[in-house]
């Protein structure tokens, strides 16, 4: 039983504060955390469970923006954990994005749907279609409304219909003019080269997207042809187990709409699409720095939004990098940014230049990692290919499509 959910900012700042109980839970547990986050150094190796002197801590992470959840009895972590991803899921989908002005800006839309997505500590309704139901989401016209009538609240007087249904993710009685659904691979690749060329490490991480907009209650199934290469598999709740653990096969009821129906992981994969070889020499306080970037692994599709980003060391005074293709831009926290965008088929794209170290400094002594980043669209670079797409429970059969998106996640590359 959760009792408190605080939203802080980068700065430790208390943005949202929610009790849950009639057990009130001091605010100065969020200066304890904070301490043992500065403590930590990087926020990232914070554990995402925190025993304090007076209470269990659940923690996550996303755009700045920290989801602190408190209990003094013991429960079953991942289902905190799990329980402030739905929270974070609904408010980057309710507002557009996640950022401390668009909490501050519709602080009564986030504790409407608090309240409707925890009952005295125990998750409830959490599921984005009925909250859809019962909250509407903010926009221009409530905004006016809310001034002139002075009523701010966005809270329906009826109850939805779903929450009485056996899929209660899906609104009854959908009915859409033309019926299609898209079902998208969106994939990243994280990959780290050391400092001879060899690769590493190369996984995929990806999901399954599904644009729904079919009428009733259609039923469907989606197959692939080498699902053996997914490892930790996760599901939306609309997903039935069964014909999944014995057949390896999708089957649902879709929501309506755009949602995430599986996550997947693929391990140990050899091919990467682009190759990026840094060459740095110093000597007598300069170092001569070459990054030379080209198709490793042609997809058979164009490979767009190529770009090469590094830090600078804290030792280099100042820098003077160009590029034959692309821009260059060093930015005032010493990030050199390379745009490349597309690479040509004429030639190689390289930057140049040299870095002036410190004074007293012969050698670099500290090398920069190269983070890598790129999109292929029209292709899932893990070889997952869909099988096939079959509808039960419609009428006639609707428009189907099918895509592959991949792009860099952590793409790595040290000198």
């Amino acid at each position: 039983m959760l009792q408190c959910i605080f939203l802080l900012s980068d700065s430790g700042e208390i943005i949202l504060e929610k009790q849950l109980t009639s057990h009130q839970v001091d605010r100065s547990i969020c200066v304890w955390f904070w301490e043992n986050v500065i403590s930590h150094g990087d926020p990232f190796k914070v554990l995402p469970v925190i025993a304090s002197p007076t209470h269990y801590l659940f923690q996550i992470g996303r755009d700045g923006i920290t989801f602190l959840a408190c209990t003094q009895v013991e429960m079953p972590p991942l289902m905190a954990i799990e329980f402030l991803c739905r929270v974070a899921d609904v408010l980057n989908e309710y507002l557009g994005g996640l950022n401390e002005d668009l909490i501050k800006d519709n602080f009564v839309i986030v504790y409407e749907l608090l309240d409707e997505m925890i009952d005295n500590g125990f998750p409830l309704t959490t599921e984005p279609n009925i909250l859809r139901d019962m909250i509407a989401p903010p926009n221009l016209v409530s905004k006016v409304l809310s001034v002139v009538t002075g009523n701010s609240s966005n809270m329906s007087n009826t109850l939805p219909g779903a929450t009485a249904s056996c899929v209660p993710w899906r609104t009854a009685d959908l009915k859409h003019s033309s019926n299609e659904v898209y079902v998208d691979l969106v994939e990243e690749m994280d990959a780290i080269i050391n400092r001879d060329g060899n690769l590493v490490k190369c996984e995929i991480f990806g999901q399954v997207e599904v644009n729904s907009h079919l009428s009733g209650l259609p039923d469907l199934t989606i197959s692939f042809t080498n699902p053996s290469v997914l490892n930790d598999v996760r599901f939306h709740p609309c997903v039935r187990f069964r014909p999944w653990e014995s057949n390896q096969i999708l089957s649902f009821v879709p929501p309506d709409g755009l949602f995430k129906l599986m996550s997947y992981r693929i391990k140990k994969l050899n091919n990467i699409p682009i190759y990026v070889k840094p060459q740095l020499t110093s000597d007598a306080g300069t170092c001569r720095v070459s990054v030379l970037v080209g198709i490793k692994n042609n997809p058979g599709k164009t490979i767009d939004n190529v770009t090469v980003q590094f830090q600078l060391p804290a030792c280099v005074a100042s820098a003077d990098l160009s590029s034959n293709y692309g821009t260059v831009n060093i930015l005032a926290d010493k990030t050199c940014f390379w745009s490349i965008g597309r690479i040509p088929k004429d030639k190689a794209p390289c930057m140049s230049g040299n870095l002036v170290l410190e004074t007293g400094l012969e050698h670099l002594n500290v090398f920069p990692t190269f983070q890598v980043g790129f999109k292929i669209m029209g292709v899932a670079l893990s070889g997952l290919k869909i099988d096939k797409l079959d509808f039960k429970n419609l009428p006639s059969p609707p428009y189907k499509g099918f895509r592959g998106i991949t792009r860099a996640g952590k793409y790595e590359v040290r000198s």
